[in-house]
C-alpha cells in the first residue's frame, strides 16, 4: 500500500501547483457543495463538510469560493446543481483494477468521458461488481511532517481513538482506520494539536499488482486522462510501484 499511497500524496501536491490547479479547485468546491446539500451548511454539525472545507483550505482554495459553495449547497444561495455520485469499474493495462468515482449532473456525459479515457489508454470498462470487491473503504488522514513530528508521537495520539496503523510516506504520515473511526481519530489529532492536511474515506485495494516502470507509466497516463474529466472526482487502482521507480518517474 505504501507505494500507492506515496504516489497519491505526491500527485496531490503536484496538482496543487501545476496547470491543473483550477480543475482540482473545481472538484473540491463540488465536494463542499454536495456535502452542504446532504448534511447542512454548518460544518460543526456536518463532519463531511468540515473535512471537505479543511482539504480545500489546505490546498489554497480561496475562502470566497468555499463560502459560496456552502451557500449553494445549503440553499442559502441559488445556482446549485443536482449532482449524483456514480461509480464506474474497469481494467487498466497489466490487469490493474480501476474504480472511477464521478460526481456529475449529466450521467451520459460522465459515462462517455470515462469510457473514452479508458479505451484510448489501453483500458476497458467492466460490469458493476467486477472489480469493486478488490477494494474497501478506509479512513485516511494525511499528517504533514513538521516541527520534528515523529511517527511515535502520531501513533500515541491516535491509537486509543481507533487508528489501525501509521505509515511513513516520506514527507508526511498516513493514519489509517475504519471509516467509522475517522472522526474520532481526526478529533484525537486536533486534541493533540497535530496539524493534518486531509481526512477522508477513500477506497483502498485489498490486493495489489506490482508494476514495472513501463506499467507504471501506462497506469499514470490512464489515471491522468480519467482525472481530466470534470465529472471524475476520484480514481482508485490496485497497483503498487517501487520507491525506485517512483523516484525515477518523479524526475521526468
Amino acid at each position: 500500500m505504501s507505494g500507492h499511497s506515496k504516489w497519491a500524496t505526491t500527485k496531490h501536491k503536484k496538482a496543487v501547483i501545476d496547470a491543473k490547479r483550477g480543475k482540482l479547485f473545481a472538484k473540491m468546491i463540488k465536494n463542499i457543495e454536495v456535502a452542504a446539500r446532504t448534511g447542512g451548511g454548518d460544518p460543526t454539525g456536518n463532519p463531511t463538510l468540515y473535512d471537505a472545507i479543511q482539504k480545500a483550505k489546505k490546498s489554497s482554495v480561496p475562502n470566497d469560493n468555499i463560502d459560496r459553495a456552502i451557500k449553494r449547497g445549503s440553499g442559502a444561495e441559488a445556482g446549485g446543481a443536482d449532482y449524483q455520485t456514480i461509480m464506474y469499474e474497469g481494467y487498466a493495462p497489466n490487469g490493474v483494477a480501476v474504480l472511477v468515482e464521478c460526481l456529475t449532473d449529466n450521467r451520459n456525459r460522465a459515462a462517455s468521458e470515462v469510457r473514452v479515457a479508458m479505451t484510448r489508454n489501453g483500458g476497458s470498462m467492466a460490469d458493476p461488481g467486477s472489480v469493486s470487491y478488490l477494494f474497501g473503504r478506509k479512513g485516511q488522514i494525511i499528517v504533514p511532517k513538521s516541527g520534528g513530528l515523529t511517527e511515535d508521537t502520531v501513533l500515541e495520539a491516535v491509537l486509543e481513538a481507533g487508528a489501525e496503523e501509521v505509515n511513513d510516506l516520506g514527507d508526511s504520515f498516513e493514519v489509517l482506520s475504519e471509516p467509522g473511526d475517522l472522526i474520532p481519530v481526526r478529533t484525537a489529532l486536533q486534541s493533540a494539536k497535530i496539524d493534518y492536511d486531509s481526512a477522508e474515506s477513500p477506497f483502498m485495494p485489498t490486493m495489489q499488482v506490482q508494476l514495472d516502470e513501463e506499467g507504471a507509466r501506462k497506469i499514470f497516463k490512464l489515471i491522468d486522462a480519467l482525472e481530466d474529466s470534470d465529472d471524475v472526482q476520484n480514481v482508485y487502482a490496485n497497483f503498487d510501484v517501487s520507491d525506485e521507480i517512483m523516484a525515477k518517474l518523479d524526475e521526468e
